[in-house]
């Protein structure tokens, strides 16, 4: 059995090396890039990203040249800005993008994220390279992502400054219980504090923010979807909440009537007068290093500095 072990590692070291030896660009052979070993071009010079979340922002905040995203129905009115600012185009739709316009850009690179599936990395990758990145931690997804656009040289000290904040902030966290809900139309949300949290809910995590209980993990899924009478375990002294995100929740009328519940009104953080509503596009649309400033900003804003 050892024998044949160490004969299959030799075959997939001989494939590797051949592959390696084959490639004009860069051999890209991380565990966290579906379909790694991949062949990318050295200096990528048109790049569409997938998804107008953390492909999009931190590539842009990487200074990569992104030529095309999905940026319609985005909710992140700054991030949409700033990719028209810098010659995006737009590719229609997250959920289905303009194969054809992609197309017409001639594309030297795609990025986007694992969660589109085999099956999107397939579809892509008959037109141009493509990188889809599978980490669930937005520092690896952003290290990664530097790497498949060949952008390496600019992360040294890239997290410096958002450390040195966090830090700041951790020494200045009061004793206090924060409770985090997000209103769709159709039910109530609830990101963990955890191993593999979102990103927003990382960012709390790395700033010393306590969750309730109810809202702490430590491992399986990261979101739960409470009924109202499961409410009464968001017993933070503080509660932040998000409506909705890219979808009709400001048109539904659900938001009103969640607010307006007697269940609603018990909870500790709503009758101490501690509940503030957060912006959905920072925190369901998170998007690298100037997101996760957003979300310190609400925490200095409403945890911090709160009576």
């Amino acid at each position: 059995m050892a024998v044949a072990r160490s004969g299959l590692a030799a075959l997939l070291a001989l494939g590797l090396a051949s592959q390696a030896l084959a490639c004009e660009g860069r051999l890209i052979d991380s565990p966290n890039v579906m379909g790694a070993p991949l062949c990318l071009p050295v200096a990528p010079k048109r790049i569409v990203a997938l998804e107008p979340t953390y492909s999009l922002g931190m590539a842009l905040e990487l200074g990569a040249p992104v030529v095309a995203a999905p940026m319609s129905g985005m909710s992140d009115k700054a991030l949409k800005l700033r990719a028209e600012q810098a010659g995006v185009a737009d590719i229609g739709t997250f959920e289905q993008p303009s194969i054809e316009r992609i197309i017409a850009l001639k594309p030297d690179l795609i990025v986007g994220s694992g969660f589109l599936g085999a099956k999107a990395r397939e579809m892509a990758a008959r037109i141009a390279p493509t990188a889809l990145i599978t980490d669930d931690d937005w520092k690896a997804f952003y290290l990664n992502l530097a790497k498949v656009t060949g952008r390496e040289a600019v992360m040294n000290g890239v997290f410096d400054d958002y450390q040195r904040r966090i830090a700041e902030i951790r020494a200045r966290m009061p004793d206090v219980k924060v409770s985090v809900i997000r209103i769709t139309p159709w039910d109530f949300q609830v990101y963990l504090d955890g191993p593999g949290a979102y990103a927003p809910f990382a960012v709390m995590r790395d700033a010393g923010v306590r969750r309730s209980a109810y809202e702490t993990s430590t491992g399986g899924p990261s979101v739960k979807r409470p009924d109202f009478e499961d409410l009464a375990a968001l017993d933070g002294d503080v509660l932040l909440y998000i409506v909705g995100g890219s979808n009709d929740s400001d048109r539904s009328g659900r938001h009103e009537a969640v607010v307006s519940n007697p269940l609603w009104s018990m909870l500790p953080a709503v009758k101490a007068g501690r509940v503030h509503r957060v912006d959905a596009a920072t925190w369901m649309e998170f998007s690298g290093l100037a997101s996760a400033n957003r979300v310190l900003d609400d925490i200095e804003r409403y945890v911090l500095k709160a009576p």
